[in-house]
This record gives structure tokens, sequence and C-alpha cells, in this order.
């Protein structure tokens, strides 16, 4: 290695050193002398490593502050037996970790760290569902970043983020991750999150390791059941549930995280088609694969390998470089040195998945940086810029279902008394969502603080539970590292009559209303949608008081509120740090609520899963007609969220007729405000192929922007559907496609857009 080149690692600025400076928002590409370089130096200390410790580099383990483990992770880092340890966010802690690694282990390769920082770490953002709401790649890039500065703040490297999977049906609770239904969207979504997580490389300061989950298609489990196996067809596959993933590779994603379940009946943490074929031949990706936590023992679970030795030899030969190791478990991958010795596993193999590893902590700059600077980690914490940002970010994710009468946005010199009600009005732990661990000290504005705060003394907040939240029928797994927070108890009947006489004494009531945040999220998925406990009753029981009556939701799925004829919705999400603060700014129209719905809302969970993105059936004019005793028409559809404006859609134009095989599509349209007030709308266009090789969905979403307007201003709006808009894959050709046909399109604020033009692809 020259010398040049050993400072630019040492900085860990492997692709800084790269000519030239590249696209904004974009990965680029590493030069062949500085993956030279990096490989020959993974090399040199492979070759002084032992099958025990090579063994170690492909071994990660938990290591809980409040569950000391006795010693075990510090003679495991000592004998260079763990290459990276999780769940440590103490930079003390995590400085200690690492002086181990690095003075008492034979080698010295440091160690990883790595940690769920899903939407925020001390800073809680929107939940990924949220963000995705926003329809605003800009933003979400920007949550992630900072997310990232306060990880690396603490010592952290690497995030098991952003999960990336499809969700399409919305019993699964674990599509408060994600970005919704679409895979367009989603694939927007996930390049945003990994430049956020990234930025152009591995090494910059303030940026960490992002490892997109879970390859692949986690989202489609049986029933909407978490872990649940998932069977997909070809077409699914590479047309819903890979362009995600494509995306993030191409962003510059250093790590993936394989899924738990079963794909086509073969665990995906040992698939060889999954992880070498598709992942790695066909996607591109260059980076490491890590298990998801215990899925290498798990493979003698579910039946597929004969021990621990057999399970780790399977899941190496297959692609996968590290195993999430369970705590209190021995590790699958200690067996490898056994499974060297009776040939179930080549020495090519575990070097290869070595290699990778280690080749992410050289970009990284570990070996000449490994600790962190633990002087400066509590100002990146509390940098302001990152509470302003999740103010922001809280707003513009909020999307306004309903607005009957103009309700919305109160007015602040007529409203004198305001009601505030339900049991996540108060709520800090709520008002953050899953994935948020007390051990980062995070803090909330709940919206009852939020709506004090924007009216001061002059108005008159009271406020009350009205219902307590029920206790799940099966206990969070979660519970005990984030537990809910201990109540004082109250009589539940005594506070339901509190709650309605305290709505029917006010001016307006702003009930605030949804799902715990343990409701959602891993192993938390569910059969029904309705609210849980008393909630119904007592929203009905205050609506029945015949004032304005505002709902606030928390929560990450469609929920039913059955007949309700609640004027004013505003679906908040879990809004994060700065929630309370956001939702306040809505409610009075200090923002304008502009995000939109990234899934269908459904009627039940009869329906799931749903799409509006489906296929065409012989019986096209009864589509919402499939069940005898209700529509099967969402409630509100795909990309719906309205404004305190109005805004008109106009003067559609595809540049031409004809286009030919490979050529870019350019439509414009014309988006005015015709209301009274600044507001922000997000356009959309979806395309529908009429003929071809494959039936193809009623309409698909192409193109999207999010722009403000003033009263009266219009703006001409310009898309373009590149080739690979136009594509597909084929079943009956087993690749991508694109036809000689016709297209339908549309633009408009929802996947019921109904401003249509059309183009025909032909031939040169």
């Amino acid at each position: 290695m020259t010398n040049s080149l050993r400072r630019a690692l040492a900085a860990g600025a492997c692709f800084a050193a790269l000519s030239g400076a590249p696209a904004v928002g974009q990965a680029p590409a590493p030069t062949s002398s500085i993956d030279e370089a990096v490989k020959a130096k993974a090399d040199t200390l492979i070759a002084q490593m032992t099958p025990e410790e090579k063994a170690g580099q492909l071994t990660q383990f938990f290591y809980f502050a409040q569950f000391p483990s006795n010693g075990a992770v510090e003679k495991a880092i000592e004998a260079g037996g763990m290459g990276s340890v999780l769940f440590v966010t103490d930079p003390s802690a995590l400085n200690r970790l690492q002086k181990i690694a690095m003075e008492k282990s034979r080698l010295k390769i440091p160690l990883l760290f790595g940690f769920d920082v899903i939407h925020g770490l001390h800073t809680i953002f929107p939940v990924p569902i949220g963000l995705a709401a926003s329809w605003d790649p800009s933003l979400v890039e920007k949550a992630q970043a900072a997310a990232a500065a306060e990880a690396r703040a603490v010592g952290l490297h690497w995030t098991f983020a952003p999960m990336i999977d499809v969700a399409r049906d919305a019993r699964w609770g674990r599509m408060v991750e994600g970005a919704g239904e679409d895979p367009y969207l989603g694939a927007v979504m996930a390049a945003a999150q990994v430049r956020g997580f990234q930025g152009r490389g591995l090494g910059q300061p303030d940026r960490i390791i992002s490892g997109p989950k879970h390859f692949v298609g986690y989202g489609a489990s049986y029933g909407g059941r978490d872990y649940d196996e998932v069977n997909l067809s070809d077409s699914e596959l590479w047309n819903v549930y890979l362009p995600p993933f494509k995306a993030a590779i191409d962003a510059g994603a250093a790590n993936i995280m394989s899924a738990y379940m079963g794909v086509n009946g073969v665990p995906a943490a040992a698939n060889p088609w999954l992880l070498s074929t598709l992942l790695r031949e066909k996607l591109g990706f260059k980076g490491f694969v890590v298990s998801d936590n215990q899925a290498v023992q798990n493979l003698v679970t579910q039946h597929f390998a004969a021990d621990r030795e057999d399970a780790a030899a399977r899941a190496v030969s297959a692609g996968l470089d590290m195993e999430m190791n369970p705590p209190m478990s021995k590790a699958a991958m200690s067996s490898l040195p056994d499974a060297l010795k009776t040939g179930k596993v080549s020495q090519a193999q575990v070097d290869a998945a070595v290699r990778r590893v280690l080749e992410a902590k050289i970009r990284m700059g570990l070996f000449e940086h490994p600790y962190v600077d633990e002087s400066l980690t509590e100002k990146r914490l509390n940098d302001p810029a990152h509470l302003a940002l999740a103010r922001s970010a809280a707003a513009r994710s909020a999307v306004l279902l309903r607005n009957e009468n103009g309700l919305l946005p109160l007015d602040r010199k007529g409203v004198k008394s305001i009601a505030v009600i339900g049991p996540m009005a108060d709520s800090e732990r709520d008002t953050l969502g899953p994935w948020v661990f007390p051990q980062n000290n995070p803090k909330a504005t709940t919206v009852l603080a939020g709506l004090k705060a924007k009216f001061g003394p002059a108005v008159r907040v009271d406020y009350s539970e009205g219902v307590r939240m029920p206790q799940r029928a099966f206990t969070s797994p979660f519970a005990t590292l984030d537990p809910r927070p201990k109540l004082t108890p109250i009589d539940p009947d005594a506070e339901f009559k509190r709650a309605v006489d305290l709505a029917s004494k006010a001016d307006v009531a702003v009930l605030v209303l949804g799902e715990a945040f343990d409701m959602i999220g891993e192993v938390a998925s569910r059969s029904d949608f309705s609210l849980p406990g008393r909630q119904q009753e007592l929203l009905d029981a205050v609506v029945a008081t015949g004032k304005p009556v505002v709902v606030v939701l928390m929560n990450a799925r469609p929920l039913d509120l059955k007949d309700s004829k609640v004027a004013a919705i505003l679906e908040a999400w879990y809004p994060g740090s700065a929630g309370g603060d956001a939702v306040a700014d809505l409610l009075v129209g200090d923002a304008a609520p502009g995000g939109k719905l990234p899934f269908s809302w459904i009627r039940s969970a009869g329906q799931a899963p749903y799409t509006y993105s489906f296929l065409v059936s012989h019986d096209p004019t009864n589509a919402n007609k499939r069940y005898w005793n209700e529509s099967n028409k969402p409630i509100w559809p795909f990309g719906h969220g309205l404004s305190y404006t109005q805004f008109s859609y106009g003067n559609l134009q595809v540049e031409k007729p004809t286009y030919g095989l490979g050529e870019a599509v350019r439509v414009s349209v014309d988006l005015t405000n015709r209301g009274k007030r600044v507001g922000e709308e997000v356009a959309q266009l979806y395309v529908h192929q009429r003929y071809g090789s494959a039936a193809r969905p009623v309409r698909e979403l192409k193109g999207f922007q999010r722009v403000s307007l003033k009263p009266g201003q219009t703006r001409t709006l310009r898309f373009v559907l590149k080739p690979e808009d136009l594509r597909y894959w084929s079943a009956a050709s087993q690749g991508w496609v694109q036809d000689e046909t016709k297209f339908d399109l549309w633009v408009g604020g929802n996947s019921d857009a109904d401003l249509a033009g059309s183009f025909e692809v032909r031939g040169k």
C-alpha cells in the first residue's frame, strides 16, 4: 500500500480519493487502486488468522449493559472470537470494548459496533412509514444523515436500516419500518435513506454503514404474520420486492441483512440463489451480508440444517458473511473450524466472507481511528438543528385525511378552550413510536404539551386520558428492554365520563388515538384494525356531544374508525421528538399539511393483502364488488392527502404521441393553487400498459414531485419516463422486456387521478 493510499484509508476517506466530484446524491464507484489496496490489507490479515479467528470475524454478539455477561463478551473479544458487537450506545463502554480488541487481541482487528438506528438515536424522527408519507426524498436523506451523525457521535459504525420490504398486507406490524405498498416509492425512499446514512461512501465523518433489510420478501409473509413463510412468484419478486433493494445497492449500501423466513421453501439465510446468484451476481452487491438475529441457528429450528455446524457451513457457502448471534447462546459460526476440517465448507468460501467484513472495517478507517471522542458526544447528540429538522419532518410527514367544512386549521382567535383527550395525547413514549430505546435518553413533546405551548395562557387547555390502552394478548419481546411507562391508577368509568364532560364544555376537542408504540413493529402483527380498547367508544361519545372534533392518529397502518362522523382526521404517525409541536403547527395552520398516504387505507383486515396496483381481471367493472357485504374500494386511496387549500391539474401534455423502444417519454402538467392559502401538493404520475407479453397492473406509480404554491400560482411540472420505467420482468420470457404497446397515463393528487393522456411505443 502506498503512503498516499494509507493516509486516505487512515482518514476513512477511501472514496474521497477519487478524481472528480461525484454527482449530488450518488455514491461514486471506488477506484481500482483503492480497491486493490483494501483487498491487499484484508488478505494480509487473513493470511495470519487461525480458523477460530476467522470464525470470530464472522460473529456478532449482543452486549446489554443492564444484563452483565460475566465477562464472556470481553473474553471472546480478547481471544479474537468476535468481529462485531450489537446494542452498545454508551461511548465509554464502546471505547472500553474496542480497547480490548485493539490492545489485547492477537491481530488487533477493530470491532464493528452496530445498532438499530431506525428513525433516530437520541433525536427521534417520524417512523419510516411516516417519512415515506412526506414523499420528500431530500427530507428523508437529511433526517437519516442527522441520525447517522448522532450514531457516530456515540461510537457506532453501522445501522440495520433501512427496512425496505414492500408491505401490501397491513396486518404485518413491520410495515411501520418501511415505505408502504409501492415498489417505486419504496425504491426512492430506500436510496434516500442509504445516502443519508452513508453519504457518498464508507468512511465519511458523521456517517455509518447502511444495512438495508430483509433480503428478500419478508413483507409478504402469510396472513401478515411476522416470521411466517413467504412464497413469491417470479413476477412479484422481480417487479415488486426487488426494486427497493436494487435502488439501495445502486445508492452504495455496504451491507445487506438477510431475512428470517423461508422463501419458496428455502430459508433466506442459507439460500445460495438469493445471496450469491441474485444479490451478488445479478444485482451487483459488493458488500457484506449479515443474518437477522439467530437466523443461522434457526436453520436447525426450521428443519433445514442438521446442527449448528451444518447451519454455519451452509450459510457461509450460500454467501452469508456474518451471524447475528442471539444473547446467551454459542455462535453457530464457532463451528466453522470443524466444518473446514470435514469439508462442509471450503477455505475459499470462509476467506471470502472474512475478506468482505475486513474490507468494511478498513474502508471505515477503524484500524487507524478505532475510538470515539467522548468529549464531543453530548454536543452532537443535542444539536438544536436536529430537533428543528425533526419538527419539520413531522409536519411534512403528516397526512390530512378528512377536513369537513374546513374545521382545520383552527381559528386561533375564535378558540378559547380546547379539550385534549386520549391515551396518547400526553404519552411521550407513544409519540416516539417503536424502535426507540431508553438507553439513548430520547425525549418527546406530546400533543398536549405542543398545544399548550402554541396557544399559551390565553386559551384554556384541559386534558383527560379518557381511556387506557389495553395490554397485548402476547407480550412484546422488547418489553424487557423498552417497557411501557408505569401509570398512576385511575377509575376507568370516571375518567371516561370526565373526558366527555371536558369535550362538551370546550370550543373544540382534540382526540389523540391510535395504537400504542408496542402494538406495531416486530412481532406486532394484528388480525383486525379496530381501535384498541375503548377508544372507539370514547370517540363516539365525544362526537355525540356535538362539539367540533379533531382526531389525531398515531399509528402506522389503516385503522377502522367505523362510521364515525368526526369532522377532521390528521394522520400524524408516530411523529418523534418534536411531534407535539409539529401537530400543533399543523392544527393552527403554521405548517401546511402536504403528506400523502404510502398505502391504500382499506376498510378492514379482511381486505388484506391489498394494493392499488392490481392486475385487470376479466371482470374489471366489478373490481370493487368482490365482497357481497361491502365495497372493496379503500376508504382512502394510495397517495391520498388533503391540504388547507385547493389544487387543480390541467394542460397535460405528452411530448409526442409515439416513441421508440428505449426512448425517454416526456410529460408536463400545470398545477394551480386555487385557494387562499399557501399549500403543498404531491403531484403523482401513473401509467398502465394496455397489452404486451404479460398483463400489467391497472396503474403503477412512475413519478412524483412535492411542490409548494402560493395562492393563485400555477407551475408547470415536468416528468421523464425513462426506459426502465416502462419495462418489467416477464414470467413468459424469464427476463426484462419492453413491449411495443400503448400506454395510458394519469397525473393527479392520488392513485385515482383522472387527468389522463396516452402514448405509444413502437420498435425503431
